[in-house]
C-alpha cells in the first residue's frame, strides 16, 4: 500500500494535507483498494461546516457505500468537483486528483490526534 510521508492519517482511513489553517482531505490507498471501483461520490457542500469524526459525504463502489468521516473539524473551502464526473479519479490517484475538499479547521490542535505515516502503516498491516 502506498502510504506517503508527510501527510496526516485519520483511523477511518482518511489522508489530510496540511497547508496552513487548512487542510486538504482524501481517502487512502488502502481505502480505495478495498473499496474496489469508485463509482460515485456524495461531496460535501462548500461553505458547509463539517465536525470531526461526524460524516461529511459518502463514497459508492461496486461493493459497498462507505461514509466519509470529517478528520478535523472547520469550514469546507473548496470540493474536487470533477469527482462528480470522475469518481475513479480515487481509485487511480487518491493522494492526487481524487483529493476530496478542502478544510478551514477551526481547531488546528485536532491534528495532533491523526497518525503519521508509520503509525498509519501499523494500524492497516495490524
Amino acid at each position: 500500500m502506498n502510504v506517503p510521508e508527510g501527510l496526516r492519517y485519520s483511523s477511518d482511513h482518511e489522508w489530510v494535507q496540511v497547508d496552513g489553517d487548512t487542510v486538504r482531505i482524501g481517502i487512502t490507498d488502502y481505502a480505495q483498494d478495498a473499496l474496489g471501483d469508485v463509482v460515485y461520490i456524495d461531496l460535501p457542500s462548500t461553505g458547509a461546516t463539517v465536525e470531526s469524526g461526524t460524516t461529511f459525504g459518502e463514497v459508492e463502489s461496486t461493493k459497498s457505500v462507505s461514509d466519509l468521516f470529517a478528520p478535523v473539524s472547520g469550514e469546507v473551502t473548496a470540493v474536487n468537483d470533477e469527482l462528480a464526473d470522475a469518481p475513479e479519479r480515487l481509485n487511480t490517484d487518491p493522494y492526487g486528483d481524487g483529493w476530496i475538499c478542502a478544510i478551514k479547521m477551526s481547531d488546528p490542535l485536532q491534528l495532533d490526534a491523526l497518525l503519521d505515516a508509520a503509525a498509519y502503516t501499523a494500524l492497516i498491516d495490524g
